[in-house]
């Protein structure tokens, strides 16, 4: 756990500003709270804050070359300082910081090609007297990087940079489409003057003149192999992010959902400790109520408790129960840290507030856990791809899962002023989003038109909605005290997949195929054969009761900051039907559009933001 941040102004004296960032990096100390390292020069200045995960690693790191300082792992270091040491490099360090110190001296910017983990990292070489940002190819790990005067300032959180005394908390329209769009655009930051270092991307900040450049893309390249091989490809690409991942110096643990994603990892990790003797695997699963109070419907077919257990006896882990309630997603401390830790709004707030209590728990038990996130954008998973008219939307899928569940225009956007959405154009700034992300695709020039469609969408659930989920996740695990890891987005074997055609993707006719067919063997048939069950959320009607209520005591306070932006008598339908927010996919889309409003007015009031619209 670490976050950086930042200042360099080759005009300006920044010898004196080493508070100025100190603070910057004071506004992230949930994610450094046992220590932070300041480093100051006329031109700039790098901060640091740090949690301790057992390997002494101080930053900023500082060399005659180079200095450095990083959030989040470098997985092969370890292979790099070898290679580095056998060169003829030294290191007095042994932290992952140093080894990209002298990867930056051997080989350059080239460097980012070479580093396997999620990160991201701040570069500045005196010698160019230049600033080099780099961010992991996926992106789970933000960061973030806005021009101030001559200069320009980074951080690996919005609200970083939002605390330097020279940045205003503003938020045009085109800020306001992205928060309601869900459009997950790389490198949009919603305030303005603020950027986001794409994923897979580098930026360069000389003389005041900022450049990006790419360093890593998919390709469509070719595949060759056959569906038993590909299948024992992904199993063994699979196996080795896992144990590379497991390289550890504090205790980890798995969070478990019985469902294939996670369930593929707890085996994998489980095998890499009995090889090594090491104690049984920990492992944590959220869950609301009793067993037996679960009711299934379309999107929650079947409760999480059964499966779980299955996995936990077929590996013998340690578990871990981790026990919600509606009031604790009502906790005003809870609900307002998520939403501090993400620093914008969000449609999606129950789920939120209870990965912030999930992630909670367990850091009283570990400090880091393997995640099977991702899977479902990596191998096709979400519920969108087996559905024929939102694959033919020219829209983001989950824009038009979105509308097709009843929102007239979008995800959590229904209950707000009728003039404000006919001046924002949701749907048509997620139109144009969408075209602009389709438009990079890359594609083979044999593909049939069936397979050119799959592959865009394949890609726009490995970009754009990953890029939803992966840095805000990332943003309220680290609030919350825990470091996490993501095999599944081991860039080798999101390449591998990205290869292959969509028939053998889906050759059996079910979600994640290929996933299913790599992990055959490994998990008992009735986990390996779950029908696909999202992340859990509470089925009783407390919480949506209690929604509606919050609605109302908006609606009936003019002060309310959200007041100008809503449809006061939509508001008022809405929250006389509790019921409708309960359970299904309608009901699933209904709370999107209380979440938004409540998120909105405590978002506009805690972070001052001033609307340019």
């Amino acid at each position: 756990m670490s976050g950086i941040a930042g200042w360099v102004d080759t005009h300006r004296d920044l010898s004196r500003e080493a508070n100025t960032v100190r603070a910057m990096a004071g506004a992230m100390a949930c994610r450094g709270p046992d220590g932070e390292g300041v480093w100051a020069s006329a031109s700039a200045v790098l901060a640091h804050r740090r949690r301790d995960l057992g390997v002494p690693d101080p930053q900023p790191l500082v060399t005659p070359d180079a200095v450095v300082t990083c959030a989040g792992e470098v997985y092969n270091a370890p292979e790099l300082r070898a290679e580095l040491q056998a060169r003829g490099h030294r290191f007095a360090t042994a932290g992952d910081a140093e080894v990209i110190a002298r990867g930056y001296l051997e080989w350059g910017t080239a460097l980012a090609t070479r580093l396997t983990g999620i990160y991201g990292i701040a570069i500045w070489d005196p010698r160019r007297m230049e600033l080099i940002l780099i961010r992991d190819r996926l992106g789970a790990k933000p960061l973030f990087y806005a021009p101030v005067g001559d200069g320009v300032l980074f951080a690996s959180e919005r609200k970083a940079i939002l605390a330097h005394p020279l940045i205003q908390s503003r938020v045009g329209a085109d800020g306001l489409r992205e928060i309601l769009s869900y459009a997950g655009t790389p490198g949009h930051a919603v305030f303005e003057g603020m950027a986001e270092v794409r994923p897979g991307h580098l930026v360069r900040v000389r003389q005041g003149r900022t450049t990006r450049e790419r360093y890593w893309q998919l390709s469509a390249g070719g595949h060759a192999d056959d569906l038993d091989t590909t299948a024992r490809t992904i199993r063994e690409l699979l196996e080795q992010a896992v144990r590379q991942q497991m390289r550890a110096s504090v205790p980890l643990c798995v969070m478990l959902s019985g469902g294939l994603d996670s369930s593929g990892i707890t085996a994998l990790a489980a095998r890499v400790l009995r090889e090594g003797g090491e104690e049984p695997l920990r492992t944590f699963t959220v869950t609301f109520g009793a067993e037996e109070d679960f009711q299934a419907d379309e999107v929650w077919g079947t409760p999480d408790a059964p499966f779980v257990r299955t996995m936990v006896e077929e590996v013998g882990a340690r578990h871990t129960d981790i026990v919600l309630s509606a009031g604790d997603l009502l906790d005003p401390v809870i609900r307002t840290n998520s939403l501090r830790a993400k620093d914008i709004p969000s449609p999606l707030g129950n789920m939120n507030t209870s990965l912030y209590a999930l992630c909670r728990a367990i850091a009283e038990h570990v400090p880091l856990a393997l995640l099977g996130d991702a899977a479902d954008g990596i191998f096709g998973g979400g519920m969108w791809m087996g559905m024929p008219p939102l694959l033919q939307a020219r829209t983001f899928p989950w824009f038009a899962m979105a509308q097709w569940g009843g929102g007239k225009h979008g995800m959590g956007t229904d209950l707000l002023d009728p003039y404000l959405l006919s001046v924002l154009d949701v749907p048509g700034y997620a139109a144009t989003r969408y075209r602009e992300a389709v438009a990079e695709v890359p594609a083979l020039p044999d593909d049939t038109p069936e397979e050119k469609r799959m592959r865009e969408v394949w890609h726009l659930g490995v970009t754009n909605w990953l890029h939803t989920l992966l840095p805000h996740g990332e943003s309220i695990s680290q609030a919350a005290g825990l470091a996490f890891r993501l095999p599944y987005c081991d860039h080798e074997l999101v390449s591998y997949v990205y290869g292959a055609p969509w028939a053998m993707k889906s050759f059996d006719g079910r979600e994640k195929s290929l996933l299913r067919a790599a992990l055959r063997g490994l998990l008992p048939d009735s986990v390996l054969e779950r029908r696909k069950t999202p992340y859990p959320t509470p089925q009783d009607d407390i919480y949506a009761r209690a929604l509606c209520a919050e609605l109302m005591e908006i609606v009936n306070d003019a002060s309310a900051p959200v007041a100008a932006l809503i449809d006061p008598e939509a508001v008022k339908r809405f929250a006389t039907e509790p019921g409708e927010l309960v359970s299904g996919p309608r009901a699933w889309v209904a709370r999107t559009h209380a979440e938004m409003v409540l998120q909105l007015n405590s978002w506009l009031d805690l972070y001052r933001v001033r609307l340019v619209l």
